[in-house]
């Protein structure tokens, strides 16, 4: 039995001559009584070779092997499917694909399969499945104990400051010294990145695949685009049936300027074709922004490019592409001598909250060098202080009602609203109040005629809410303890 949304996979024997990456295909159609799905199987060393298939509903698909290895073909298969368990809520899409919406600041978000909405709060951890194995087993109890639901990663190693190492496997056979076969995967690599998604999902995390990135001295971003395709195409039959896979066609693509823009769009096209599932679809920047209108991106990966302004950027890209807006770096936490690494965590915190009450999302990263291991590019241990912070302001998301988009400023509300963003329902039964580093001594507001309310003040930094005596209408006069990081809650009795 494999449960719907779970792998089901068929392991098979066929030859093991030539090079079986390249010479030999192997496909095959997965139906029910309405619905057909075909899906590439992949060879993966010593003769073998496996089939996989994510159900995307209960009941019986079968399906027939094809393939130009006569030991393969025409070998029928069966995937008896039965309901997702509780926990499991399937794939992660636009919220616009698997629920209606209505005012169009609701199309900027994302929800599971099932409808259960999904709030992306990330963490950056680019080759952590290329430290030791100790290193990536303490990188997964760090994350199973945080707030990230989303973990930006690759798969080639990465050769940047502070990250020099050879890892101990690659994802082509061969080493530095002699040189990699670039028509030869190496097993035992991909082996482990599986295990390593595989486990992602069982802590409930997104696993954001980075397919390339600039940061290399092997020549895996030099490969040129027959092999870049050839690539692509072996990692999407691998990892597409993975329900909690995100494609990041590249980390930074505008340091890469000998992959021109078709290049991109020709690798898009490759992996729109080749999963068949529909995982969602970036590409990140280091300055220049690719169009994120372009239908193949499912969503907006920023990087930020101006020293200060990042998050309260979120509204203004929200209308420019009209997709979901994921800011996967607003600057790191830490205390490296680069610009994009040393924010406090008090700055990294304000700059979530800010992006979130916009109507955005955010990734956090750490890189704080007196560390053996530095987490935004090896893992292991979180040593700053805006994770906590990071897991309280997801609390208060995930209790934000339906229907709550970015207040739209007009000549009504603009004398009370015109300097901080606010969260609030277009019923007025729900207001969302975020101040950053202002430390008003009081707040006055005009309330929507025919409400009353509750209102709370909540320390975005010391994680407290407190709940004000009694209930408010009208005008009314809101005390504030005169510190940075305030919020203020209205919610209708």
């Amino acid at each position: 039995m494999t449960e719907q949304y779970k792998i089901f996979e068929a392991e098979l024997t066929g030859t093991d001559r030539g090079n079986p990456y390249e010479d030999i295909w192997l496909k095959a159609t997965f139906s029910n009584d309405s619905e057909a799905l075909e899906v590439n199987g992949f060879y993966c060393g010593g003769g073998r070779y496996k089939i996989r298939f994510m159900p995307p509903k209960p009941g019986e698909w079968t399906a027939t092997t094809r393939s130009n290895d006569s030991s393969l073909d025409q070998i029928p298969l069966h995937c008896a499917c039965i309901p997702a368990g509780e926990e499991n809520h399937g794939r992660v899409l636009l919220k616009s694909q698997v629920v209606p919406c209505g005012r169009e600041e609701e199309g900027f978000h994302f929800a599971y399969e099932d409808g259960v909405k999904f709030l992306p709060f990330g963490t950056t951890c680019y080759a952590w499945v290329n430290q030791p194995e100790e290193v990536q087993e303490q990188t997964l109890k760090t994350l199973k104990d945080s707030p990230f639901n989303k973990v930006r990663m690759c798969i080639f190693p990465k050769f940047y400051t502070y990250n020099t190492a050879n890892p101990e496997r690659y994802a082509f056979l061969g080493n530095e010294e002699e040189g990699f076969d670039f028509t030869r995967f190496n097993p035992e690599f991909w082996d482990n990145l599986e295990r390593r998604i595989g486990q992602l999902d069982a802590l409930g995390i997104e696993t954001d695949v980075i397919l390339f990135h600039p940061y290399d001295k092997w020549g895996f971003s030099k490969m040129g685009r027959e092999r870049d395709v050839y690539y692509l195409k072996y990692a999407v039959d691998r990892l597409c049936h993975f329900k909690n896979v995100w494609w990041s066609m590249a980390n930074e693509f505008d340091l890469m300027p000998w992959k021109v823009m078709e290049d991109w769009e020709t690798y898009a096209r490759v992996v729109v074709r080749r999963d068949v599932y529909g995982h969602l679809r970036s590409i990140h920047n280091c300055v220049q922004f690719y169009d994120h209108t372009r239908p193949w991106i499912t969503h907006a990966s920023i990087q930020r490019v101006d020293v200060y302004k990042t998050a309260e950027m979120v509204s203004q890209w929200c209308q420019a592409y009209g997709k979901p807006v994921v800011v996967d770096e607003c600057a790191y936490e830490g205390n490296i001598n680069y610009g994009w690494g040393n924010i406090t965590g008090e700055e990294m915190v304000r700059r979530f909250w800010e992006g979130c009450i916009r109507g955005g999302y955010l990734s956090h990263g750490e890189v704080y060098v007196q560390h053996e291991r530095i987490w935004w590019a090896h893992g292991g241990r979180l040593h700053g202080t805006s994770p906590e912070r990071i897991g309280f302001l997801k609390q208060v998301m995930e209790d934000v009602p339906e229907g709550a988009v970015p207040l739209k400023l007009t000549s009504e509300n603009r004398k009370d609203n015109w300097d901080v963003p606010c969260l609030c329902r277009e019923d007025g039964s729900y207001f969302l109040y975020y101040f950053g580093f202002f430390k008003p001594l009081f707040r006055t507001y005009e309330l929507p005629e025919g409400h009353v309310y509750e209102i709370e003040l909540i320390d975005t930094w010391n994680m407290t809410v407190e709940k004000l005596p009694g209930t408010f209408s009208g005008s009314v006069r809101i005390q504030l303890p005169e510190r940075q990081y305030m919020a203020i809650r209205m919610r209708e009795v």
